[in-house]
C-alpha cells in the first residue's frame, strides 16, 4: 500500500508540470496581450509595460521566472489588470469563499443523495425508489445555472426568505442558495449510483448467502454490501468536488459571492496572464489531489487494485 501511494503521489508532480507548461504555452501562442485593448498606448508606454512584466522576454525565460516564483517563494506575480493586488491576495480573497460553500455543497451533496440512493436499493420497485428515481432524474435536469434563478424566485421574491446574493462574510442566510443551486445535481448523480451499484451488490451470491444464513439485512447492508457498492461512488465523488469549486462561476456570478469563479471569467476577459494562471494552477492541484486521494482510498477498499 506505501508503495501504492508513493507510485501516484510520484506521478502527481509531472502531470502538475506538463498542465502548467500547456497553460503557459496556450496563453502566449494566443494573439495580444493584456495591455492589446487599451487604446490609444503609445509604443513607448507599451514597451515599458511589457519590460515592467518581463512580457518582453523570450517565452522560455518567462516560463523559468514563473516556475522559479512559484516553486521557492509561492508566488504567482502581479496581476496585469489588478494594479493594486498581487495574484497571492485576489487567491487569498476569493478562494476561501469558493472553497466554503464548495466543501458544503459536497457535504450536502453525500449526506442526501448516499442514504436516498441505498434506501431506493434496499426498498427497490417501492413508492420510496420510485420516488427516489424522480428525484434523481428532475435534478439532474437542473443544473446549477437554471436551478439559482428558481431559487431567487422561489426564496427571495415570493418567501422573501433569503436574500438574492452577496457573501456577508459567509453567513448561513447567504449561503444556502448557493449550496442548493451548486449541490442539487450531484446530489442526484450520487443518489443514482449509489442505488444502481448497491442493486447489483445486493443480487451477488455472498449476499444471498448471508441472508440463507438468517444474517439480519441491516447488517448485510452496512457490514457485507456497503463497502463493494461504495467503490464507483468514491470514483465518482473525488471528480464531483473538484467540479463543484471549479464549477463555482455561474454561482459567483449570479450570487455574487466574491468567489474564484468571477475572478477567473474577469481574468480570461482581461487576458490577465498571472491571474489566469494562478486559478489554473489552484484548480488544477486541487484536481490532482482529490483524484489521488480516490485512488488511494479505493486501493483501500479494494485491494485488487493494488496489484
Amino acid at each position: 500500500m506505501f508503495s501504492f501511494i508513493v507510485r501516484r503521489i510520484g506521478s502527481s508532480i509531472p502531470t502538475m508540470l506538463i498542465l502548467i507548461l500547456i497553460s503557459f504555452a496556450l496563453m502566449r501562442l494566443a494573439p495580444g496581450s493584456p495591455f492589446s485593448s487599451d487604446r490609444g498606448l503609445p509604443p513607448e508606454v507599451l514597451a515599458n509595460l511589457e519590460l515592467k512584466y518581463g512580457l518582453n522576454l523570450p517565452w522560455f525565460e518567462q516560463l523559468f521566472v514563473y516556475l522559479k516564483g512559484i516553486i521557492f517563494d509561492f508566488d504567482f506575480g502581479p496581476s496585469f489588470k489588478y494594479t493594486d493586488k498581487s495574484v497571492n491576495d485576489i487567491l487569498a480573497q476569493g478562494f476561501p469563499v469558493t472553497l466554503t460553500y464548495g466543501i458544503w455543497s459536497f457535504v450536502a451533496a453525500v449526506a442526501v443523495g448516499l442514504p436516498l440512493g441505498i434506501v431506493a436499493a434496499v426498498r427497490h420497485n417501492t413508492k420510496l425508489d420510485y420516488a427516489a428515481v424522480g428525484f434523481s432524474i428532475g435534478a439532474q435536469v437542473l443544473p446549477n445555472f437554471v436551478m439559482a434563478p428558481i431559487l431567487v424566485i422561489i426564496f427571495t421574491l415570493w418567501l422573501n426568505w433569503l436574500p438574492g446574493g452577496g457573501w456577508n462574510g459567509g453567513q448561513w442566510q447567504y449561503v444556502v442558495m448557493p449550496i442548493l443551486a451548486l449541490s442539487t445535481s450531484y446530489m442526484a448523480s450520487i443518489a443514482r449510483i449509489t442505488r444502481s451499484s448497491m442493486l447489483e451488490v445486493l443480487h451477488a451470491n455472498f449476499i444471498r448467502t448471508a441472508k440463507a444464513k438468517g444474517v439480519p439485512m441491516r447488517n448485510i447492508i452496512l457490514r457485507h454490501a456497503l463497502k463493494p457498492a461504495l467503490l464507483p461512488v468514491i470514483s465518482y465523488l473525488g471528480p464531483a468536488f473538484v467540479y463543484m469549486i471549479t464549477g463555482s462561476v455561474i454561482i459567483d456570478i449570479y450570487f455574487s459571492t466574491g468567489g474564484m469563479g468571477q475572478f477567473f471569467v474577469d481574468a480570461a476577459l482581461n487576458r490577465d496572464y498571472s491571474l489566469l494562471m494562478g486559478v489554473t494552477i489552484v484548480f488544477g492541484v486541487m484536481t490532482i489531489v482529490f483524484n489521488t486521494l480516490v485512488d488511494i482510498t479505493y486501493a483501500w477498499l479494494d485491494p485488487k487494485i493494488r496489484l
